[in-house]
């Protein structure tokens, strides 16, 4: 993990939430994102997937909506997607 964003807010109904909307995050960067990393709260897949789990791990009572296999399918799915898009940008700017 890089960053520990939420290590001082052990808010369970706030972490909760901002699970939801990392995971929000993550659904639009795959679809109607297009594989930028600025439409995600963390600024990059990186990041967005290290406060996933940062989250997911400090809950006592995990999420049923969400498991840390799910997380770890989005991580390597964005990862994917931003490959084929810089493989795209290379091949357009030659």
């Amino acid at each position: 993990m890089n960053r520990e964003y939420f290590k001082d807010n052990n808010d369970p109904e706030f972490l909760y939430q901002m699970l939801g909307r990392l995971e929000s995050d993550c659904k639009y960067f795959l679809g109607n994102g297009n594989g930028y990393e600025k439409h995600l709260w963390a600024l990059s897949v990186t990041e967005q997937i290290s406060a996933m789990k940062e989250i997911y791990n400090k809950l006592d009572e995990k999420p049923e909506w969400l498991t840390m296999e799910q997380i770890n399918e989005y991580e390597n799915k964005m990862i994917l997607k931003l490959t084929e898009k810089n493989n795209k940008k290379v091949f357009y700017e030659r």
